[in-house]
């Protein structure tokens, strides 16, 4: 043990955190920031040595009402103390609440039930999949995603993202995706035609996120999806939606397709959804609802505690009109982000995002990484993210005010500041 492992907390001895047990006892599957996080409060965080910290990573665009937010507190006692898992094998009302909840405030008719994200890209794949054989008689069926796409870490999820860095040393990967350029409908046309040349469909569905996240933080261009849903009108093909990061509230609507004018044939929901518990959900119209016993299953999908914790989310979302507050929130973010930029030309290349998710991208001739920026902020008390090596994502709870957002803009400043003197 090192005094550089070891992290104290002097006002709560019990607190001693040694970082060097901790790699020992957990694969090394992240690479760490060296401060361990104690508690949390609305958008501010605690490390075990006293610290505090802006939080403007949010558990990556997870943590919707922030931390310890009174609803989710009560929601969660309440649930824990009365019921917290049965099998799916029975009925369980706080599903049935979550799914009306959900299938009433978007395009959806039905609901599936998982644990991630990354599950509920899964089954959406699944669904999709035997649409195309059982409905569009589609003997090897593809899907189409986009380079810089991120649809999860599962074999069949990083195979249909469109990143080959996830996918190294993993293979032999899964079959039946094709990757396309973003926002570029004459490539996707070239796509279909291509794969479609013999004379046999094979494109049965398109799975596009409405932003890329970790692609950057790229809005999607609302022409190009709307000749993407006229495509699939024409063909068939189904479209699929990621809407795991830009989901419950984040772009400043309820879903990120409201910002494109469009309406998705199946969307996928988690890290927001449950502000911090885990629980996704494959949504779908009902025409494509052709799951039937036995074809696609999860042990904790949907269980009480889950859903009670959603629940309370969506309640918040709707009570303390927090669409409004992340809208304004995301125009006061973005107006100071412009304004860094303009002091830093020679750094910072461009400011782009939807509400409460945005990101801040760096020359492409400068030396300075993404990476640099967020540990310069989190020495000034503002935790950040990148979105790939040129990227600041910044993505804090949709709770979070007017002064917590100057005080960001203020931290970063700073950090800015010290990583260009450096």
């Amino acid at each position: 043990m090192t005094p550089e492992t070891l992290v104290q907390n002097p006002s709560n001895p019990g607190a001693n955190f040694d970082m060097a047990e901790f790699d020992a006892a957990v694969m090394g599957t992240y690479g760490r920031f060296p401060i361990a996080l104690e508690r949390g409060e609305g958008c501010r965080l605690w490390d075990a040595q006293g610290g505090e910290y802006l939080d403007f990573v949010a558990g990556i665009a997870t943590c919707t009402l922030g931390h310890a937010h009174p609803a989710l507190v009560e929601a969660v006692t309440q649930q824990i103390q009365k019921l917290h898992h049965v099998s799916n094998l029975y009925y369980i009302p706080e599903q049935g609440e979550l799914a009306k909840w959900l299938v009433d405030s978007s395009c959806a008719d039905r609901a599936f039930f998982c644990n991630s994200g990354a599950e509920a890209n899964e089954g959406a794949i699944k669904l999709a999949r035997k649409y195309a054989h059982k409905v569009l008689n589609i003997d090897q069926p593809v899907i189409l995603t986009a380079n810089a796409s991120f649809h999860g870490r599962t074999l069949a999820t990083i195979t249909a993202t469109g990143q080959p860095k996830y996918q190294k040393n993993f293979d032999p990967l899964v079959p039946g995706f094709y990757y396309v350029p973003y926002n570029d409908i004459e490539a996707l046309k070239e796509a279909i035609a291509h794969l479609d040349s013999a004379g046999k469909r094979q494109v049965a569905g398109i799975l596009l996120e409405p932003l890329q996240g970790e692609g950057g933080v790229r809005p999607g261009d609302a022409s190009y999806f709307q000749q993407v849903r006229q495509i699939c009108d024409e063909t068939g093909i189904l479209l699929i939606l990621d809407e795991v990061q830009v989901g419950m509230g984040r772009t400043g609507k309820q879903w990120g397709y409201e910002n494109l004018g469009i309406e998705p044939d199946i969307f996928t929901s988690a890290k927001g959804l449950g502000g911090g518990i885990p629980i996704g959900a494959t949504l779908c119209k009902s025409f494509c609802d052709i799951f039937q016993p036995g074809d696609h299953a999860s042990t904790f999908g949907g269980n009480p505690f889950a859903c009670g914790a959603a629940l309370a989310v969506c309640h918040t979302i709707e009570r303390d009109r927090l669409l409004e507050n992340t809208t304004q929130r995301g125009e006061q973010l973005r107006a100071g982000l412009n304004a860094i930029a303009q002091n830093y030309p020679q750094l910072i290349a461009e400011v782009r995002g939807w509400g409460l998710i945005n990101g801040m991208e760096l020359q492409g001739e400068t030396e300075i990484t993404s990476l640099d920026i967020v540990k310069a902020a989190m020495t000034e008390g503002l935790l950040l993210v990148p979105a790939g090596p040129k990227v600041v994502r910044f993505v804090p709870p949709l709770i979070v005010s007017e002064s917590e957002v100057n005080r960001a803009l203020e931290a970063l400043g700073f950090a800015i500041a010290k990583v260009m003197k450096n």
